[in-house]
């Protein structure tokens, strides 16, 4: 029972109703032109489905009224709203329009029956309470039927609880088609898994910007804090805290700004750090007590901003990973630019560092961040020392 009686509770029942309802009025006005000419409503529907604009507009309304759960969950329509079992969209192509056009021809069917038997039924029980009552039996064929009175008041509930049925079945007929004839299209449907893929590809790849960005700012502190506590020296103690100072503020621009892009999703992703701000990652290191060698050759400012802000991360991961598990060592840094790509390499000495055998979130990320760019990584041991290797190509970005 309560399977039967629940959907008579649901509120969308009657919005899909409501729904229903709405074109009885244009056709309400057509019986003053001509009662003889009802089809005429289905033929105009035909050149009025083939505008563009006017799937949008059934879209949104089908969306508000058939399926208006869909807007309770956390899905958020895109730019085509294929984020909802019913589009709304303008129509693209010329499958779109006609689809658009059997959507209106069954909705103004599934409307002539919905106002018929909202008219006709509700009528109907009113004629035979009344003839129920004694009084005198009208037009309708079924109170002709039903001559007696106690028949009538027996029969009198049949009509609104056939009515009642129609409702919650036109409402189920109208959400099925509107749901097959307003669906995403398969364009849209291929646009909105790009821009899906897209939202994924932008948050794994802020996850490793904090990922190295915080790590590299912990482990300078952790590494400043250290030295200054065993040095004793109130000079050398005052350069370690203005180091973690420096550090700490960067890592919390960093920090500001993912966040302000993670609350406001149409915010561009911009200030990252590119390969132009590495000496500010090597001065850092410097003051934690690496001794850095640097080689750079070529052109920087023609390196596209994409790979040189990826360069910059995976220099930036690299230097952290030096000073967390080899300390101050002596470090090369070498950074070429040629023709067709960057090379970027960091090399410190193997002998006593506490690094394991490559694994770790950060150098998979390294290797992460060089196959999105088409490139490679390479980490690892290397001639006795501890090597990490990126080669980045240009010409693709371009």
């Amino acid at each position: 029972m309560r399977h039967l009686l629940g959907p008579l509770a649901a509120p969308v029942t009657y919005s899909r109703w409501l729904h229903l309802l709405i074109p009885s009025a244009v056709v309400s006005l057509w019986l003053f032109i001509s009662i003889d000419t009802l089809w005429m409503p289905c033929l105009f529907a035909v050149p009025v489905g083939l505008l563009p604009s006017m799937r949008l507009a059934e879209g949104l309304q089908a969306q508000l009224l058939l399926t208006p759960g869909e807007h309770g969950t956390d899905s958020t329509p895109g730019e085509h709203g294929t984020d909802f079992s019913i589009s709304a969209a303008r129509a693209v192509t010329w499958g779109d329009r006609w689809r658009t056009v059997a959507w209106l021809e069954v909705r103004l069917l599934l409307t002539a029956a919905a106002g018929f038997a909202t008219v006709w039924l509700p009528a109907t029980t009113f004629d035979l309470l009344g003839v129920s009552l004694g009084a005198t039996p009208g037009s309708n064929w079924l109170t002709g039927v039903l001559q007696a009175r106690w028949l009538c008041a027996l029969f009198a509930p049949l009509p609104m609880l056939l009515l009642l049925g129609l409702v919650v079945l036109c409402g189920e007929v109208a959400t099925a088609s509107a749901r097959g004839l307003l669906g995403p299209s398969p364009t849209e449907r291929m646009t909105a898994l790009e821009e899906r893929t897209e939202q994924l590809l932008e948050r794994n790849r802020i996850a490793r910007e904090l990922h190295d960005s915080i790590g590299h700012a912990l482990t300078v502190a952790v590494v400043q804090a250290g030295a200054a506590r065993t040095a004793g020296n109130p000079e050398f103690t005052a350069r370690a805290l203005a180091a973690i100072e420096e550090t700490g503020r960067h890592a919390l621009e960093d920090l500001e700004r993912v966040l302000r892009v993670l609350r406001e999703s149409d915010l561009p992703a911009a200030a990252h750090p590119t390969l132009a701000e590495a000496d500010r990652l090597l001065e850092s290191a410097r003051v934690s007590g690496a001794e850095i060698h640097v080689d750079m050759t070529g052109p920087l400012d023609l390196v596209p901003v994409p790979v040189s802000r990826e360069g910059y991360r995976i220099l930036q991961e690299s230097l952290t990973n030096v000073l967390r598990h080899a300390g101050a060592v002596p470090v090369r840094v070498r950074i070429v630019v040629v023709k067709e790509r960057l090379e970027l390499e960091v090399t410190n000495p193997l002998a006593g560092s506490r690094r394991g055998p490559g694994g770790g979130s950060g150098l998979r990320g390294i290797r992460e961040r060089a196959a999105l760019l088409g490139g490679k990584a390479i980490t690892g041991p290397h001639d006795g020392d501890w090597r990490v290797y990126a080669s980045l190509p240009l010409d693709r970005i371009r």
